[in-house]
């Protein structure tokens, strides 16, 4: 198994914890961190406590998420140049691309007609 895969791996699993751990919130605060508190009784640590760590998980996840992709970049197969290249190299010979350029003077582009006539 390669670099890029396990990168892959690891992203899809990250994503799949942060869309839980958004779907769990609730925006007006009914959400896991309401049912916690029970109506003004303390249980597994409160209201504001549960809403922390919800909030820190979020805010962590997101960016492990974001690390992870910009990681994997560097790991993607084929991310070092065109095929072209990579394919002569392969074969011990190097990629080189002649440029050939017309052969103009400057009297050719200032008077064209000049050129075409013989005169």
């Amino acid at each position: 198994m390669n670099t890029f895969t396990i990168f892959l791996i690891l992203i899809v699993i990250v994503s799949f914890l942060l869309v839980v751990v958004v779907m769990v919130q609730n925006p007006k605060g009914g959400g896991l961190s309401s049912s916690f508190g029970g109506g003004g009784t303390q249980q597994l640590g409160g209201v504001k406590k549960t809403t922390d760590f919800l909030d820190k998980s979020t805010w962590a996840l997101a960016t492990l998420l974001l690390a992870l992709i910009l990681a994997s970049n560097f790991a993607i197969p084929g991310a070092g140049g065109s095929e072209d290249s990579k394919i002569n190299t392969e074969n011990g010979t190097e990629s080189t691309t002649p440029v050939s350029t017309p052969s103009t003077s400057s009297d050719d582009i200032a008077n064209p007609a000049d050129s075409t006539t013989g005169s």
